[in-house]
């Protein structure tokens, strides 16, 4: 009678060892660590892919500047870093500043200082901001009246040569515009045309921006130049940790199994 009672208060555990939850869930864990894996390594071609055309754009020969007509169909998939070549009237004047701490995309750019952005009127009268390039913090007056940056030396009209790109979105962190100094914290250029009237008269802004490759000004400030496409690629590491991930669940499993199969044996 013992014995019996002992037998079926053995069965229970053993039971409980057999149910199906733990191995389920446990396999379950693993596949979705392997398809993430898989999912950064299809990101990882994806990555490739885009700094691959990037670079294809930035070399590339500089095209004219698309007409207004086709402005509303650029988009940044596409058009982002295309080398373009147009003549405009700068107006150092309407000038405003963006604050920056550094560069990822020029190599000759350490530190913090402000990228100045000029209007520029084309020969049909709509605006094209240029991002004339970076000012140091030495070398910043971040003052209304700020006159250095009208010296630049510049011919106008000018023949522009530069980059597309497509205005930034400010973070949730990301300071409100000092207008009275002219200063932004995101380049979002649409806002300085809006709070500076670069578009009065009718005048229609382009929905991109030029960043600025010639000409180059007698003071060098402020400093246009080169851009380099740096994209951050950790998608391998990233793949390697969710597979490494996957095999260690999978081989802790089975030392459990292992090990509860030995203790009933």
């Amino acid at each position: 009678m013992v014995h019996g009672l002992r037998k079926a208060g053995s069965d229970q555990p053993e039971t409980n060892e057999r149910r199906p939850g733990f191995g389920l869930f446990t396999l379950a864990m693993v596949a979705v660590f392997i398809g993430l894996g898989i999912w950064q390594l299809q990101r990882r071609l994806e990555k490739h892919a885009l700094i691959a055309a990037l670079n294809e754009r930035v070399a590339g020969e500089p095209v004219p500047l698309p007409p207004a007509s086709e402005w509303n169909a650029l988009a940044p998939a596409k058009d982002e870093f295309r080398r373009v070549r147009f003549a405009a009237a700068l107006d150092p004047a309407a000038r405003a500043s963006v604050y920056t701490s550094g560069s990822a995309l020029r190599d000759d750019i350490s530190g913090p200082g402000t990228w100045e952005f000029w209007p520029a009127t084309l020969s049909d009268g709509h605006v094209v901001a240029v991002n004339m390039g970076f000012v140091p913090d030495a070398a910043n007056d971040h003052s209304a009246g700020a006159g250095f940056m009208t010296k630049s030396g510049i011919t106008l009209p000018s023949q522009v040569t530069g980059y597309m790109r497509f205005p930034e979105s400010a973070g949730l962190l990301t300071p409100s515009a000092n207008l009275e100094k002219k200063l932004w914290f995101t380049r979002d250029h649409l806002a300085m045309a809006q709070a500076l009237d670069w578009g009065d008269g009718g005048k229609k802004v382009a929905p991109f921006y030029i960043d600025l490759e010639q000409p180059v000004s007698s003071s060098v400030i402020p400093k246009p130049g080169l851009l380099h496409v740096h994209l951050k690629d950790d998608h391998l590491q990233y793949a390697i940790t969710w597979f490494a991930l996957a095999g260690a669940i999978a081989v802790a499993f089975f030392v459990s199994w292992r090990g509860r199969r030995n203790r009933q044996e």
